[in-house]
């Protein structure tokens, strides 16, 4: 798949904009710099002779087109007539030495037997300090060279050439200047010639040369080669009368005129030459060295040159691609129209990037990220190409791996929330499409808070990593196993036939949780709770089905725990009604709709009213008298129960306190929710309730259930003795429904026993009922606990309840709750 983005626009990586933008500008300007130089002529050639870039001025030149020069000797294109031996000892001085020789004019003959001269600059390319091409920059100067033949041959003309020159010409007579030519003047921008006479060529120098030698000295060696040679040709830095610099050309002769020996120094400026050189230095330097692959390619969209990267990048050698189609841009990976479609763009616009997939050599395919660009002639005509090819494999691999981080639990390493949610749509969609099923399992492992609770946490996590692996073992390739979090998960099963399939995965997933999970030296057993629902049956999209689903589970856990269940219209009401309930139990505190309604303990023995349990009431403003079983469990899941609680604490101090001021001394008995129990500010409620209604801590009673005691851990043993410390009394509510052993109520600083109702309601007619009620009498007897019975309705289980020691009871036969009991009836016994 290919992206594509024209020049100019803004949204580019940061990761490609630095070598690939840079490189492109680069390129860009040593490329347009050749093309539109029409006096240079460039090219390069490789340790062996053979040409690897021709530019458009060499075809000029020398006659030859850069198709048929690429890859031919240099020798046999351009040759040396009489210096064949010099100019390859200067080709091999470069290779050798790696430095640039000095400028020089050659005679060439070219193929077609004519001959021209040129002066050349050779310059060496390297790359990790070796060099890898000699690039050669070659001006014609035919037209000069026949000038100073011709200056030579007419030394009676001298003077009117002297002054006619448009080269500047300058006469020394030792190292004074005794006359210039009007060029002259021009050339170093001075107002005459009496500016110039008189001083030295020296004086227009700047102290150092730019290769760091001293001006004087480098100017001495030059004089000295002059004197015995007749003639030398160098380059030298001058400073103009209005102090700028400039590179110039020299040619230093010696002569004779009017029978007096002088020299004469024939100037020109190049610094426009010499800039360009710069330019096209630089710019061979980062072609070749560049890490990204870069191309040349003429307007036929073939290879006119390569850098050592493309070969590295691609593994395709430069002259087996050279005037060849750029071998992993052809058609393969995308179809030819694809291609054809960029090189219009770039025809058009300039300039086109983007990232496609090419191929190796070996046939290995790799991300790209290509940069196009046209190089126009001073006619705005497309003369060539550059490419910029950049292997974008890591970061590809790098933005895969962040994506998968992103989309993955990273404990579990299974699809997270945002991955499923987007797994979900597209399994929707396809099963409109091809009208089938999804199945949706919500999936949650039963009482995982004891595991993390009894093994720690890092145990937690290793069970939490094998259920992954086996729920998706449990599962085809085309579902999807997530989790959500937690010890919560979800499964997407995709085209299934219908609800017994859904079914058998779940009966799987159940099967695979319960297995035992080794944890160190321990063995972990898990539940899991399911809840089921199908597409389209119970709903077409994502928030419905993953609703439905929590539903089913919710019910599942009210059911026993341990079991999967699917959903169904009436969990969804029950679900909204209890929603509806959550949101008015919030409201109710605050609006005071809470009551409390308390029912007589009384003394077996005496008949009178010892103390009285309170007992929660809600005055719902459209149900009416709501009882405990009705809303206190929809408290505890949404976290009022603590707020509740203290509620209760209050009221039921403050009435107590009511009490006692009127004469009737009563303890309140009030139960304790487990959440309320363990919380940590229970000590801190019960000192606030017992404070503000002035109530001795001795008229209070806290009903806990024998559930709680049997944690028996360090904490629940301290609570229990902090309240006791404060005199408040405790009782086990519903003692008998649990397993509480006799050396764990030694624990305990306890005050009474509450037998469960559950036993009172057969003593009479089951022996086997009787005989516990005698023995939880008994117990009691030896702990020296008071024992109470609740649920006691009837004078024959009063009867049997007083013959076996039993101290207190309640229930209707004495009084149902009241808001207002009486608390000075005495009821006497059977």
């Amino acid at each position: 798949m290919a992206k594509a983005r024209a020049e100019g626009d803004d949204d580019r990586g940061g990761d490609r904009e630095a070598p690939g933008l840079a490189a492109l500008e680069a390129l860009y300007c040593f490329a347009a710099a050749v093309e539109l130089t029409p006096n240079v002529a460039v090219h390069s050639s490789d340790r062996d002779g053979i040409v690897r870039y021709w530019s458009r001025t060499c075809h000029l030149l020398f006659g030859v087109a850069a198709r048929e020069a690429v890859g031919q000797p240099l020798a046999r294109l351009v040759a040396h007539p009489e210096h064949e031996a010099e100019f390859a000892a200067v080709l091999e001085s470069v290779w050798l030495t790696g430095k640039a020789p000095l400028p020089r004019d050659w005679r060439v003959r070219l193929p077609d037997g004519s001959e021209r001269w040129v002066y050349s600059s050779h310059f060496p390319v390297s790359r990790d300090g070796a060099t890898q091409q000699v690039l050669c920059i070659e001006i014609d100067i035919t037209g000069r060279k026949i000038d100073e033949q011709a200056l030579e041959r007419a030394g009676a003309n001298f003077r009117q050439l002297f002054e006619r020159s448009t080269d500047a010409i300058v006469l020394v007579r030792g190292r004074e200047i005794v006359d210039v030519n009007p060029a002259a003047v021009r050339l170093f921008r001075c107002d005459g010639k009496h500016s110039m006479v008189g001083r030295s060529l020296l004086d227009f120098s700047p102290p150092s040369q730019p290769s760091g030698e001293a001006s004087v000295v480098r100017d001495a060696t030059l004089a000295a080669q002059t004197f015995s040679d007749g003639n030398l040709r160098y380059e030298w830095m001058y400073q103009s009368c209005a102090g700028e610099s400039f590179w110039a050309e020299v040619l230093l002769t010696s002569v004779a005129i009017d029978h007096q020996h002088l020299s004469y120094a024939v100037i020109r400026d190049i610094s426009q030459r010499k800039s360009t050189e710069r330019t096209l230095t630089m710019a061979a330097q980062v072609f070749e060295n560049c890490r990204d692959a870069i191309l040349i390619l003429d307007s036929s969209y073939r290879v006119a040159a390569v850098n050592q990267a493309f070969s590295d990048i691609t593994g395709y050698a430069p002259e087996s691609v050279i005037g060849q189609e750029v071998p992993n841009l052809r058609a393969g990976m995308h179809e030819q129209a694809f291609y054809q479609q960029i090189w219009d763009y770039v025809d058009v616009h300039g300039h086109w990037e983007g990232e496609i997939v090419s191929a190796r050599r070996s046939g290995e395919v790799f991300p790209v990220w290509a940069a196009l660009t046209a190089i126009h002639d001073g006619d705005n005509r497309i003369t060539s190409y550059m490419a910029i090819l950049s292997d974008i494999t890591d970061r590809k691999q790098v933005e895969a791996q962040t994506r998968h981080l992103a989309e993955h639990d990273f404990l579990t390493d299974l699809p997270n929330r945002v991955l499923f949610l987007d797994r979900l749509q597209q399994a929707l969609a396809t099963a409109r499409r091809q009208h089938t099923k999804v199945a949706l399992l919500f999936v949650d492992l039963d009482h995982f808070k004891a595991v993390n609770d009894t093994h720690g946490h890092q145990a937690g996590d290793i069970v939490l990593k094998e259920v992954a692996a086996r729920l998706v073992r449990c599962v085809r390739g085309v579902d999807t196993v997530s989790r959500q979090g937690g010890d919560e998960f979800v499964v997407i099963l995709t085209g299934i036939g219908g609800a017994d399939q859904a079914a058998h995965v779940a009966g799987s997933v159940m099967q695979a949780v319960s297995q035992p999970i080794a944890v160190g030296q321990h063995q972990v057993a898990l539940s899991a709770s399911i809840g089921i629902s199908m597409c389209p049956s119970d709903g077409d999209d994502v928030d419905t089905l993953l609703k439905h689903a929590d539903v089913a589970m919710y019910h599942a856990k009210q059911n026993g725990r341990g079991a999967f269940q699917f959903f169904s219209p009436q969990m969804n009401a029950h679900v909204v009604e209890r929603v509806q309930m959550e949101h008015t139990l919030r409201q109710a505190l605050e609006n005071g709709e809470f009551l409390l309604e308390y029912q007589p303990e009384i003394d077996i023995n005496s008949g009178r009213t010892i103390g009285v349990e309170a007992l929660i009431r809600w005055r719902h403003p459209q149900r009416g008298i709501l009882q405990p079983h009705q809303f206190i469990p929809v408290a505890e899941a949404c976290g009022l129960m603590v707020a509740i609680g203290e509620w209760v604490l209050r009221a039921a101090c403050a009435q107590a306190r009511a009490w006692r001021d009127q004469g009737c001394p009563v303890v309140v008995a009030v139960n304790l929710s487990s959440v309320q129990f363990l919380h940590d500010k229970l000590l801190a409620s019960v000192d606030d309730a017992l404070a503000s209604a002035g109530l001795e801590a001795q008229f209070l009673d806290l009903e806990i259930t024998e559930n709680m005691i049997q944690r028996g851990d360090a904490a629940t043993i301290a609570t229990v003795a902090a309240l006791r410390q404060r005199g408040v009394q405790l009782t086990v509510d519903d003692f008998g429904t649990g397993y509480s052993s006799l050396s764990t109520l030694r624990r305990y600083a306890l005050t009474k026993l509450k037998i469960d109702r559950s036993f009172i309601d057969d003593i009479t007619r089951d022996p086997a009922e009787a005989a516990i009620i005698a023995a939880i009498i008994a117990v009691a007897r030896s702990l020296k606990l008071r024992v109470i019975a609740e649920g006691v309705e009837n004078a024959e289980q009063l009867r049997f309840l007083q013959q076996h020691g039993c101290d207190e009871y309640q229930g209707y036969y004495a009084s149902m709750a009241l808001a207002s009991p009486d608390l000075n009836i005495t009821r006497r016994p059977p």
